[in-house]
């Protein structure tokens, strides 16, 4: 099974603070986007990379060795342009990751991999732990059942020509490809995530993946 992964690095993470994009910014010693593409070409399953950028950013990346290519308008776009710009090479499966995700592992690629040996589609999630609450106007207006519940993480994985259909036939935007999956009725397999595949969203996160990255 030939499989790729794609990238998505076309965003502006403005709540990350900074004077750039987070993917752009330093972090224990390289670039967030340099640590997330070295997690992928490391990996023994990953055949092939492509890193889906702002159009503003395409020259702040070296090709040699990976496809790039231009985001779109939201996320969606961005990914839907990144399976594009793979199709001539027919690959069997694909891994769609957010570039935020640098603290990603080897353990949590290779159980998405696997699980497409078996299954058209696979994503690691955490099961939620806390209580959660329904709030309204700052009081407590009920509880709700987390037992079957979970945190979503990338990367999720898909067989190409399925999540490429799947995007293809998509008329409104998602939260990310597992729901726009589901839309086409795909059966999405859940697989062990980690709390340690954290994804930089806010200042404060920054020293966090700095210390699992130093850590590692």
């Amino acid at each position: 099974m030939t499989t790729i992964a794609i990238i998505v690095a076309a965003g502006r993470g403005t709540r990350a603070g900074g004077d750039m994009p987070k993917q752009w910014q330093m972090i224990h010693g390289k670039r967030v986007i340099d640590w997330t593409i070295d997690a992928f070409a490391s990996h023994p399953r990953i055949d092939h990379i492509c890193v889906v950028l702002h159009r503003d950013d395409i020259d702040k990346l070296n090709s040699n060795g990976l496809t790039l290519c231009i985001g779109g308008a939201n996320r969606d776009d961005s990914v839907k342009n990144g399976l594009t710009a793979i199709a001539h090479l027919s690959p069997d499966s694909v891994l769609i990751h957010d570039a935020a995700r640098a603290t990603i592992s080897s353990d949590v690629i290779d159980r998405v991999c696997v699980a497409l040996e078996t299954h058209q589609a696979a994503a690691p999630a955490l099961a939620v732990t806390d209580a959660l609450w329904h709030g309204a106007e700052g009081f407590v207006t009920g509880t709700q059942d987390r037992s079957t519940l979970y945190r979503a993480q990338t990367p999720q994985g898909f067989h190409f020509d399925v999540i490429r259909k799947a995007h293809a036939n998509s008329t409104q935007t998602a939260a990310d490809d597992v729901e726009i999956a589901r839309r086409s009725g795909i059966p999405v397999a859940i697989v062990d995530g980690s709390e340690d595949n954290l994804k930089i969203t806010t200042p404060d996160d920054f020293a966090r993946a700095e210390r699992i990255l130093r850590n590692r």
